[in-house]
């Protein structure tokens, strides 16, 4: 459906963003400026306990620091409501008085069967949940009362029973007026293929409604309670209404719990979901029948970063596992992953509640694995590597599920974890003197020792790229919290920037939020706010200190460009890092001309970088302040670049 021109734009002016979110977060009182429309709380979209998560009501847009999730109202409502773009604008629009446009017939039929069908479903719950009190469903109550389903559990899912005859259900909606059709459509009833009445879908099942984000029911899941029967769990047809790929059980109570904090768990079976729940666990979802798809997989990372996956102690299990890994690989980006909770052998979520209680759930859930230690375990486990033969085809094999990584950065850290993971199976646990820099960091030599011309320099004492880029950091935001009238020049910029520490990270929120007051009350507010100690300390460093534009503060033009020059130089190394990873990754064998061709324009743009930032005396200098590197500090600070034999797909060089 088209809109009509300035539709949208009258939506939007109309709508308070800080109305809508304000329905899903609690705002953060102390950073919040409600006259200005300038509101701040934990984010909606990712698990946090700071408020990272800031709304400008007055450019009716929304941005987290933390996850970078930013848009307007519309695109706020299809995220937390899983809704398309026109059902966004709906809701929008009905809030806010504006009647929408005609539309065009036929799509306005094709939702008005779509509500008729969820209609005549909700019927069916009512049938199903009247069955399970008759004397033909005492089984049932029986076996739910076995699986520890007490009445309110009962009521609060809704839970029916699907009476063994071949037209109980067709005959009640028949006789409630319901068009034959819309039976059919709803997947309650199929026709008899030999002349003679349709029949019910169901017959002799528990029934579990299923209902999509919104709260209406779309489909059954029924289990048979005739052990011989072949299918013991038996879902809806797709219909109009019901896409087993894209929907999840318990989606919408589960997507508020998520929000207020507790973790995403997918299970396999709606018994399992239901146990979770009354457990406590009110986050708990399930795929219907089959194992996740890609849908399912996107669904699961609306509601949250970083999902646990809580699958059963068996081979079956195990396999769904290994399988999403494959699916999940593409997908990854920053920020957006997936953990794994195996239950005990022969166990699922529902088992341990009942025989261990919440708490060794939870002991599961907290020692939950990532992916690639899964990864890992798939690829070497039962496994004997006692030839290079053996080992290479390993290599190779973990090699070729990573390039499925798209995200350079990610893809880079897989492999580290990777090297990290072989070395342990193949040297055994490292405690060398090659020393340990981080917890699956990279290994290497002890760097070599600065030579006598430049110790003074605090880059050289750094020796690396990331500490040059802090250091950067702490210039920009330093000369920035000195001169807060500049802050709205650099707003995107700002909102943008990567921050290597929390503290930086921080004092940028703090400064984007404050950037109407002046110098002397921001220099207050920010002492209040991350305290007096630490906003000294950031001052006073020597490399900060010695910044013209801090050291004699007061001339907004001296920052600009101070600014102006850091934020750039910052950009291009955190580029040019990107470009060498992603380099690095797509070798596998010996470098042809365009590779070559990629590398020496890198090398290039290194040089670029340098130059732009040397003195006539060919040394190298952080923005104007005088901190200067000469060129063995160059070579040094470039050495995990030059380290790289990029002939073998990335191994460090002896």
């Amino acid at each position: 459906m088209s809109l009509p021109p300035g539709f949208l734009d009258e939506l939007r002016a109309r709508s308070s963003l800080t109305q809508v979110v304000g329905r899903k977060v609690m705002w953060d009182a102390r950073k919040s400026n409600q006259a200005k429309g300038d509101m701040w709380a934990p984010c909606p979209f990712h698990q946090e306990k700071s408020a990272s998560f800031h709304v400008d009501d007055r450019k009716g847009f929304y941005y987290c620091f933390g996850c970078h999730a930013k848009g307007d109202a519309i695109s706020f409502v299809r995220e937390t409501e899983n809704v398309g773009f026109m059902e966004a604008v709906e809701i929008l629009a009905r809030e806010a008085g504006m009647p929408m446009p005609e539309r065009d017939p036929q799509a306005q039929q094709k939702a008005d069967r779509r509500s008729q069908l969820a209609e005549v479903t909700e019927l069916a719950v009512k049938f199903f949940r009247l069955q399970l009190n008759t004397g033909a469903a005492s089984e049932a109550r029986g076996y739910l009362e076995r699986r520890g389903l007490k009445p309110d559990v009962l009521e609060r899912w809704e839970i029916g029973f699907a009476p063994d005859q071949w037209q109980g259900l067709w005959d009640h909606l028949k006789a409630k007026n319901v068009a034959d059709d819309l039976i059919f459509g709803a997947g309650l009833a199929k026709p008899s293929t030999k002349g003679g009445k349709p029949y019910d879908t169901f017959r002799g099942r528990i029934m579990f409604p299923i209902r999509d984000a919104r709260g209406r029911a779309i489909a059954f899941g029924g289990r048979a309670m005739d052990p011989s029967d072949n299918a013991k769990y038996l879902n809806s047809p797709e219909t109009e209404l019901f896409d087993k790929g894209r929907s999840l059980f318990n989606h919408g109570p589960a997507r508020t719990a998520a929000g207020k904090g507790q973790t995403l768990i997918v299970a396999e079976g709606y018994m399992d979901v239901i146990a979770l729940a009354s457990a406590g666990f009110e986050a708990a979802v399930a795929p219907l029948g089959t194992a996740i798809t890609e849908n399912q997989l996107q669904l699961l990372w609306r509601i949250s970063p970083e999902p646990i996956i809580a699958l059963d102690g068996d081979t079956a299990g195990l396999r769904a596992a290994m399988r999403l890994i494959d699916l999940a690989l593409p997908m990854l980006e920053a920020g957006r992953s997936l953990r794994f909770a195996l239950m005990p052998s022969g166990k699922d979520p529902d088992d341990l509640l009942r025989e261990q209680g919440a708490g060794a759930l939870q002991k599961l859930l907290d020692q939950a694995m990532p992916m690639v230690r899964l990864l890992w375990q798939r690829e070497t486990e039962g496994q004997v590597f006692d030839s290079p033969e053996r080992k290479a085809a390993l290599d190779k094999a973990l090699r070729d599920k990573i390039k499925l990584i798209k995200d350079p950065s990610i893809r880079s850290h897989y492999g580290q974890e990777i090297k990290d993971l072989r070395w342990q199976l193949f040297r055994g646990q490292r405690g060398s003197a090659q020393g340990r820099r981080t917890s699956g960091a990279r290994w290497s030599s002890a760097p070599a020792t600065a030579l006598a011309s430049t110790k003074a320099s605090t880059l050289a004492v750094a020796q690396s790229p990331e500490v040059a880029e802090h250091m950067r950091e702490a210039v920009i935001l330093a000369a920035l919290a000195t001169c807060p009238s500049v802050i709205e020049s650099f707003e995107a910029d700002l909102e943008r920037m990567r921050c290597s520490d929390p503290f930086h990270g921080d004092l940028r929120d703090a400064l984007l939020q404050n950037m109407s007051v002046d110098a002397d009350p921001m220099r207050a507010k920010l002492s209040e706010l991350l305290g007096e100690q630490d906003l000294e300390n950031l001052l006073t460093r020597s490399h900060v200190a010695i910044i013209p534009c801090i050291r004699t503060p007061g001339d907004p033009e001296k920052v600009r460009i101070a600014v102006a020059e850091e934020l750039a130089k910052l950009q291009a190394a955190r580029g040019l890092s990107a470009e060498i990873a992603e380099a690095a990754e797509d070798l596998g064998g010996v470098a042809d001309e365009g590779l070559t061709w990629r590398l020496s324009e890198a090398a290039k743009a290194a040089d670029e970088a340098q130059r732009s930032a040397r003195d006539d005396n060919g040394e190298v200098v952080v923005a104007d302040n005088g901190v200067k590197m000469d060129a063995d500090e160059v070579r040094i600070s470039r050495e995990s670049f030059d380290s790289i034999d990029f002939t073998r797909g990335g191994r460090t060089r002896n």
